[in-house]
């Protein structure tokens, strides 16, 4: 069975580092390259797409992600045929079309006398969702165009939109090997990618949308993994546990430590604000003077980087603080 890592070349990128250092013989900015700045310094809402990673291993944990999805069968599942199925039971049936119980045996039987391997993905499972106040009939349609474009007649999906959270949010179930028999590995190129052309379809649906790097918008607070983050507001994560614990100590001892990972990203923060300020000199020297005065007033709104741990103390304190007893 052949694997493939991407199915097409990233979109468009706002590559802030690798700009600042063409220096001043620097080519025009692009119509893309103007359009993507401009949106971005005036905050247009971001995509979000995540790969979620537990639980496509093996049928029976595919099924319940399912039977998840479709609220045990009162919400429609949409197939990449175009049908939409819902009630219960609707989910075996869709695994079968699929032939999934035909690849499990094929996979394990690929994996030879080594038993503790564990077998790679039946499916992937991918969450494409956006800020609240955007219109989930937008978002479902710009989901439904993005897969038909990236994935019809390759790889077999189903896809339902959920609106029971704040933010609308569709997930999409991609099966991991294609008719053709080729295995998709996603990397962290095709997912920039997908966050692209994801923002390029709302935006043919007249949703404003953008995709950048965190860094580049000069975001810095963590993005802690979504099992950590739901053990945590359970008050059940070991690792924060851990984390808190330890910056509690550190600020009983006096204060927090900077270390490397602090070096690192007052780096990266460097490299970003020169490459923002690289592009207002060539938008001015273009003759847009109110862009470079936008590039210019975002950095200069930039908070300061931050790591997790300093972002941990910061909260630790201001929780404190709210819970300290007024004096009158």
């Amino acid at each position: 069975m052949k694997t493939i890592r991407h199915s097409s070349e990233p979109g468009m990128l706002l590559d802030i580092a690798s700009y600042a250092r063409r220096g001043p013989g620097r080519d025009r900015l692009t119509k893309e390259e103007i359009e993507l700045i401009s949106r971005t310094v005036n905050r247009t809402p971001e995509v979000m797409v995540k790969v979620l990673s537990r639980g496509g291993q093996d049928l029976r944990s595919i099924r319940r992600h399912l039977e998840y999805l479709d609220r045990n069968g009162t919400l429609n599942i949409e197939t990449d045929d175009g049908q939409r199925i819902a009630g219960k039971g609707v989910e075996k049936s869709l695994l079968e079309e699929w032939n999934l119980d035909l690849e499990d045996i094929r996979r394990r039987a690929d994996l030879g006398p080594r038993k503790d391997r564990r077998p790679p993905k039946l499916v992937h499972k991918i969450l494409f969702s956006m800020p609240p106040g955007t219109p989930p009939d937008k978002v479902l349609e710009a989901v439904k165009n993005f897969a038909r474009e990236e994935f019809a007649l390759k790889h077999r999906y189903a896809l339902v939109l959920h609106t029971d959270e704040p933010h609308p949010h569709v997930h999409v179930v991609l099966k991991a090997v294609s008719e053709q028999g080729i295995r998709l590995n996603i990397s962290k190129t095709m997912l920039r990618h997908w966050r692209s052309q994801f923002a390029e379809n709302l935006r043919q649906v007249g949703v404003a949308a953008n995709a950048t790097e965190r860094a580049v918008r000069g975001v810095d607070n963590p993005a802690w993994r979504d099992a950590v983050y739901r053990a945590a507001r359970r008050a059940d994560s070991t690792l924060m546990r851990d984390r808190v614990l330890s910056v509690a100590l550190e600020l009983r001892a006096g204060g927090m430590r900077s270390g490397v990972g602090k070096q690192r990203l007052q780096r990266t923060r460097g490299d970003v604000e020169r490459g923002w300020l690289a592009f207002a000199d060539a938008a001015a020297l273009e003759g847009m003077g109110d862009l470079a005065d936008q590039i210019r007033r975002f950095v200069g709104r930039m908070p300061a980087p931050r790591t997790d741990r300093e972002w941990l103390a910061e909260n630790m304190t201001a929780s404190s603080r709210e819970r300290a007893p007024s004096v009158r």
